[in-house]
């Protein structure tokens, strides 16, 4: 994943900052507790697309 790309993605949603998971190859927002993958080192930022996080008691 190109550190340049990393440092202007941001969540479609809410337009905040992504956490990258190289282990887990997704890209991670916490407010709208949400995790967008990545495939063969491109990033799909469908809300769709994405997987929701799980809560942490």
């Amino acid at each position: 994943m190109d550190d340049r790309l990393l440092d202007i993605l941001v969540c479609p949603l809410c337009k905040g900052n992504l956490e990258y998971k190289k282990s887990e190859q997704e890209l991670l927002c916490h407010p709208c507790k949400l995790a967008y993958p990545i495939r063969d080192d491109i990033p799909i930022m469908l809300v769709d697309e994405a997987r929701t996080l799980e809560v942490e008691a």
